[in-house]
């Protein structure tokens, strides 16, 4: 079985002589299927076009192309990197040896050859090269396996955090373009955050990709509010707006109850409870639900209440209109330094017109405001 797979293996001889060319071939023939080629072109050629060979017995001294200028460009190549190159040559010299290891080659057999030794050395690298091609297509299928898990993994994030985010929606006045809106404001301007000294050390890349994750959670908690105050389309009564100020801890509580179930925190899972427990906190310290003041607030939270007041402000409900942009903003420019953070409301000015265009990319429409009256009503019993 052995000398069966040994025999389906290519091996490459290259010599600029004739004789050497003939020697070498009939010696392996039996064994192998042989390629030759008498010159360096000619051997690059042959090894990077169709099936690669498996092994390369490469002559030192050649002209126009010597070996080592063979075996060079043969291990910068991404396809034939990989292949074994032992070097027969009449140079014995310690230095011309190392040269060749030094350049990728795996072994160096002085002329006159000793036929059972280049023999045995043929058969030990063939041997050696396919396990190492085993353990290297292992190795891929392995990657290739994570790769797919890592990817399934971060699709059930995502289906999860979204639908948890949409049950919240379907009990609410707002619809599922609030939830999208909000993310991509909140991307926005991480994204031009980053840039800022205050805040380029924690606004990395990773860290804003799990901020755009998190963000549909801000509102979990209104799961928890009584639809008779959920849905009052008036102003709340104070005892109703205790109530509703409740949701923010009803959010954090949620999440952390499926953190117990998981047995384990996620980073994701750790923003979403800084959002949905924070997020209406004020820069002054007038927010809720415990009247944090300034960097107090966590990053994320101050991100999403500029980007929540502006989609509340915007956006049309059954009950009401929405806002101009342009009136939206200056409210906004009113609150810097009182409900928001001074330079996220920097950064949103120079932001507005893409934050506007995040609004018109997700709008409701007619059809979505007539399916959110009729889920109020149904809810409501009407």
């Amino acid at each position: 079985m052995e000398l069966e797979l040994i025999a389906k293996k290519t091996v490459l001889l290259v010599d600029d002589s004739p004789d050497n060319l003939v020697l070498m071939n009939d010696l392996l023939k039996d064994l192998y299927k042989v390629k030759v080629a008498n010159s360096g072109e000619k051997a690059l050629r042959i090894a990077t076009t169709g099936e690669p060979p498996d092994v390369v017995l490469l002559d030192v001294m050649m002209p126009e192309m010597d070996g080592y200028e063979v075996c060079r460009r043969l291990k910068a190549n991404p396809a034939t990197r990989d292949i074994p190159i032992i070097f027969l040559t009449a140079k014995t010299e310690v230095e011309d040896e190392k040269l060749g290891l030094d350049l990728g080659a795996v072994d160096y057999i002085t002329k006159p050859i000793s036929p059972p030794i280049t023999l045995a050395r043929v058969r030990n690298h063939l041997m050696l090269k396919e396990h190492a091609d085993f353990l290297r297509d292992k190795n891929q299928f392995l990657e290739t396996e994570v790769e797919a898990r890592t990817r399934e993994v971060v699709a059930i994030q995502d289906v999860t955090i979204l639908a948890m985010a949409s049950m919240a929606e379907t009990r609410d006045s707002e619809t599922g373009n609030h939830i999208r809106r909000t993310q991509f404001y909140v991307k926005a301007l991480a994204g031009k955050l980053k840039e800022h000294p205050r805040f380029s050390a924690v606004l990395t890349d990773s860290f804003i990709n799990l901020l755009f994750k998190s963000a549909p959670l801000h509102d979990i908690g209104k799961v928890g509010i009584p639809d008779r105050i959920l849905l009052k389309p008036g102003r709340f009564e104070p005892h109703e707006f205790e109530i509703m100020k409740s949701h923010t801890t009803l959010g954090r509580a949620a999440i952390e109850h499926a953190e117990r179930a998981l047995g384990m925190t996620m980073p994701f899972l750790s923003i979403a409870k800084e959002i949905a427990y924070s997020h209406q906190e004020k820069w002054d310290g007038s927010g809720y639900p415990e009247g944090l003041a300034g960097e107090e607030i966590p990053l994320s939270a101050r991100m999403m209440a500029v980007a929540d007041v502006y989609d509340a402000l915007i956006s049309r409900r059954v009950y009401k209109d929405g806002m101009p942009h342009e009136k939206a903003v200056q409210i906004l420019i009113e609150g810097k330094g009182r409900h928001f953070d001074p330079d996220m409301i920097d950064a949103f000015i120079e932001l507005q017109d893409e934050f506007r265009a995040i609004a018109a990319r997700f709008h409701d429409t007619d059809h979505d405001m007539v399916e959110k009256k009729a889920q109020i009503e149904h809810i409501n019993g009407k």
